[in-house]
């Protein structure tokens, strides 16, 4: 019973690390720097147009 309580914890040592790891690769931009004085722009992703819109509640919109 020890070896199975053992190996559920060096599994769940091994799931935390590689969720760390996928963490530390998101690039985080700060909304002001991506509008830059702008209140929409667009976004081009595998040919399709995307338009993000700041509202003037501060609030960000994402649409096709």
């Amino acid at each position: 019973m020890p070896d199975l309580i053992r190996t559920a914890t060096e599994n769940e040592h091994t799931e935390v690390q590689q969720k760390s790891a996928q963490t530390k690769a998101i690039t985080r931009i700060k909304s002001h720097e991506l509008f830059q004085q702008m209140r929409e722009l667009e976004i081009d992703h595998g040919g399709r147009i995307y338009k993000l819109r700041l509202t003037q509640l501060n609030k960000l919109i994402l649409t096709a």
